[in-house]
């Protein structure tokens, strides 16, 4: 189980958090916090937190504090922002300290799903250890970048985006539609559908093969291969 502490000024929205979390399946809450004082001795005392669900605005300093004073006293714990801080100063700054994902308020349940689940799909990477070439580390680094469900137009399904994303990251090479329909086991005309969400999302990009006669056939390959 991935232990996960709910940081939040504002009790209930920390419940709510915190609900949502015991929903995703391998995901468990070691505890809750409302304060950065309270984060930091939550960190100390608690017997192990591998993810910490961090909001900015908090009464005493604000979430990045604590995460540089995580840093400071040598705790590792991977973050992820939860906030309604949206101005680009705080995203950077939180990109610069090595925050994972960062989540905008408000959002629903299928958002703070995908960060998790992204989250989870990077641990299990990362967990194989050893040494990666070009490809893995590609891998390493694209493993947070799937499609939040708020992209994903009305009669698209999050579970068959992540079918196809994965086998174009699978891939040493680009993929027609009917090689991505062939891998995942959906009809050729649901993966094209698939695919040219990703290209228009920017995760995908289009190449073309020239045969001997007729159209070019379309492919694609996952952007972090391009």
């Amino acid at each position: 189980m991935i232990e996960v502490l709910v940081v939040d000024d504002d009790t209930r929205v920390a419940r709510v958090n915190a609900a949502y979390v015991g929903k995703v399946p391998g995901f468990r809450v070691a505890a809750e916090a409302h304060s950065a004082a309270e984060a930091l001795h939550r960190l100390e005392t608690l017997p192990r937190v591998d993810l910490v669900l961090m909001d900015h605005y908090l009464p005493d300093e604000t979430g990045l504090d604590v995460v540089r004073e995580m840093r400071r006293r040598g705790h590792q714990t991977d973050v992820i922002m939860v906030t309604a801080a949206r101005d680009v100063a705080t995203v950077q700054s939180a990109m610069r300290q090595g925050v994972l994902q960062y989540l905008v308020k408000p959002f629903a349940f299928a958002g703070l799903r995908a960060k998790l689940e992204a989250y989870a799909r990077l641990r299990r990477t990362l967990d194989g250890g050893g040494e990666a070439e070009q490809p893995e580390v590609d891998r390493i680094f694209a493993a947070l970048s799937a499609p939040s469900p708020r992209e994903l137009p009305k009669g698209h399904s999050p579970a068959t985006a992540a079918l196809v994303r994965r086998s174009l990251m699978d891939a040493g090479e680009p993929l027609s539609a009917q090689e991505v329909a062939d891998r995942t086991g959906v009809s050729r005309q649901t993966a094209q559908r698939y695919l040219k969400l990703l290209e228009r999302a920017g995760r995908v990009r289009l190449t073309l093969r020239y045969g001997d006669a007729g159209r070019p056939e379309h492919r694609y390959v996952w952007a972090a291969r391009a």
